[in-house]
């Protein structure tokens, strides 16, 4: 897939893409697990974000110490250690997947034990974590779109990201914590002033908006009633945290999706910075 055009999202059903999102989100694990034990350390984590290809439509780890890299095809929930063997997950449990990776970790050199260190952070509930098997063929449709998302994103915030080179900006990769496909920039210190920080995303969905949805974040958290006025596709959320949101359906519903994705992130950027400044 070239990445250079954006992907007609259909809008499948809210339950579907759900279910698509918690089932990719928990194999994601497994490329997070691996980073966490092989990559060299990065700071503030960075070693464990995954980078999108979009030839493989998928997520890519970083190299580990002997070059090694593990991927993961949305669509289809395929699991490998890049350009050698792969997985299917279908129909399989998480406890098979790691007996799979055994055999093949040890034959690039790598202890397979060191998956199994503690995760830093919790998972969303779902039946994967008690032994239920992953079920990409029931989910396809939702994977499809939740691939699509992601292929999308990509594009996307790769083009605002030239918008925010107002300070440290990292590249765009997807943190396994949230699921999260993003970009941040760091803005310069004044005197003694507290971190300036302006993020740009794609969110699969969370606890928040069950469905996918873009975001300009904005930190410290400005005073609500002062914010400025968004395109007609997004909204101020400031329950817990200050972004801008645009969610799926009312991207989903526009007859050039691209155009309004793009310019809901540029004119929120460009409101976000002014905030910031």
């Amino acid at each position: 897939m070239s990445g250079q055009e954006w992907r007609r999202l259909r809008g499948v059903d809210q339950g579907t893409l759900r279910e698509a999102r918690l089932q990719a989100h928990y194999a994601a694990q497994w490329l997070a697990r691996a980073a966490r034990a092989y990559v060299p350390p990065r700071p503030d984590d960075g070693h464990t974000s995954l980078g999108w290809d979009d030839a493989l439509d998928g997520f890519v780890t970083h190299p580990a110490k002997n070059g090694t890299k593990l991927t993961l095809q949305i669509a289809s929930l395929t699991f490998a250690v890049h350009g050698g063997p792969s997985l299917s997950l279908d129909g399989r449990s998480d406890a098979q997947v790691r007996q799979w990776l055994d055999g093949e970790l040890s034959a690039h050199g790598l202890d397979p034990a060191a998956l199994d260190a503690p995760s830093p952070y919790e998972m969303p509930a779902h039946a994967l974590a008690r032994g239920a098997l992953y079920d990409a063929a029931g989910s396809a449709d939702g994977l499809r779109e939740l691939a699509a998302w992601y292929a999308n994103a990509n594009l996307s915030i790769g083009r605002v990201r030239q918008q925010m080179m107002h300070g440290v900006t990292s590249a765009v990769c997807c943190w396994p914590h949230h699921f999260d496909l993003a970009v941040l920039t760091m803005l310069a210190k004044r005197g003694t002033d507290a971190d300036r920080y302006l993020g740009a995303g794609l969110s699969p969905g969370d606890n928040y908006y069950d469905e996918p949805y873009f975001y300009v974040s904005v930190y410290p958290k400005p005073d609500p009633a002062a914010l400025p006025t968004l395109p007609m596709i997004g909204h101020w959320h400031t329950h817990e945290f200050v972004a801008a949101i645009s969610p799926a359906h009312k991207i989903v519903a526009q007859n050039n999706q691209v155009a309004a994705a793009d310019e809901f992130l540029r004119h929120s950027v460009a409101l976000a910075l002014e905030i910031l400044a």
